[in-house]
This record gives structure tokens, C-alpha cells and sequence, in this order.
């Protein structure tokens, strides 16, 4: 299994410009340029496959090759949403899509999603395309007077909370070194918000 490729990134952020503003208590407009790269920052600290918690948030797709055709292939990436393709290479060298009858999608009791082949076998590498995250909530339109409402991401509290924590710490103290220490480590408080989050790798 190979390194997950990024097809598709995430459309929006997990906070809103507007959440992160409440949370650090930002009310001046200049500042917003500074808020919005630090929550970018943020929750690419913690997105994806090389986000600290090894899953995706808000709705990407991504690209799973492996060498080899097996009845069950696993998806490194979790929550997975649903599968967009499964191709292999065919005997003349070109790309051949699998009938999406021909497979399914399972997800174990820990999470991690499968795709489970029935009556098929081939002999050349095979590629999943697959959208993982949490679903987006789509943008509801403007209804005379009523404003219209952005997507917004359906990302768990607790991982929104996190985001806007280290948002908070990082922009009231913008040193890049704490007591003359770089500072590695998540706090404590975000570290425990995002732990129960955190996949496992064997």
C-alpha cells in the first residue's frame, strides 16, 4: 500500500473565520488577515494524513494505490464518506473502472473502512478513489429577508474546540520559542480534546 494521494482538498475550513473570531475575542477587522492563516495553520495541524489525528475533517478525497489486487483492501483514512472509483490496470496497459456492483464498503467497529471485492480477481495495480470527513452541511440561500446560511462543516466539538484553542494561544503569544524552548507540543487541553480522535496505526 502506498502513500495516500490528496485528489480533492477540503472546500472550507473546519471553524469559520467567524467561530475563531469569538473564541480569541477578535474585534478588530485588520487582525483578521493574521486569525484566518493561523486557523489554516491549525487545522492543517490536524487534517489529513499528515494531521496529528491521522483522519480527515471536513469532506476531501483522496487516492489509495496498491501493488496488488486482494479481496479486501483497506483505506488509511477515516471517516470514509463513500467510494468515487476502483480502477486497475488492464492486461493492454489501460485503466479499466470496477462495476461498482462488484464491491462494497465496509467499516469495522474501529472505524476503518474496507473495500471488499465479490467474484472478481486481477493482476495488475489497483487505485480507490474515496471522499473521507465529516459531511458538510451545504449553504442554505438567502429567503427575502432571511440571509443566506454558509456550508459549515459538521466536524465534532471537541476537534472545533482544539482548533480554536491553539488559534487562541498562538495569536495572544506570537514568540516562536516558550522559555527559550521550542515549543513541539500541543497544550494539554487541545492535546486531550483531539486523543480520542487520534487513529491508531499498526
Amino acid at each position: 500500500m502506498h502513500r495516500p494521494v490528496l485528489v480533492t482538498p477540503p472546500a472550507i475550513l473546519p471553524v469559520t473565520l467567524e467561530e475563531a473570531r469569538r473564541f480569541v475575542i477578535v474585534e478588530a477587522e485588520e487582525d483578521g488577515p493574521v486569525l484566518e492563516a493561523m486557523l489554516e495553520a491549525a487545522a492543517g495541524m490536524f487534517d489529513g494524513w499528515n494531521g496529528v489525528l491521522g483522519r480527515c475533517l471536513v469532506e476531501q478525497e483522496w487516492r489509495q494505490d496498491f501493488d496488488r489486487f486482494e479481496s479486501c483492501l483497506p483505506l488509511p483514512l477515516l471517516p470514509v464518506m463513500s467510494i468515487s472509483s476502483v480502477t486497475y490496470l488492464g492486461e493492454d496497459g489501460g485503466t479499466v473502472e470496477v462495476d461498482p456492483d462488484r464491491y462494497s464498503l465496509v467499516t469495522d467497529a474501529g472505524g476503518i473502512s474496507y473495500v471488499v471485492f465479490r467474484d472478481m480477481s486481477v493482476g495488475g495495480p489497483v487505485s480507490i478513489t474515496y471522499k473521507a470527513g465529516y459531511v458538510t452541511a451545504p449553504k442554505v440561500p438567502a429567503d427575502g429577508d432571511t440571509p443566506a446560511i454558509p456550508a459549515r462543516s459538521t466536524v465534532p466539538a471537541p476537534i472545533k474546540t482544539a482548533i480554536c484553542m491553539l488559534v487562541a494561544q498562538w495569536f495572544n503569544s506570537r514568540e516562536a520559542t516558550v522559555t527559550g524552548t521550542i515549543a513541539t507540543e500541543l497544550p494539554l487541553a487541545v492535546d486531550a480534546l483531539i486523543t480520542p480522535y487520534k487513529v491508531r496505526r499498526l
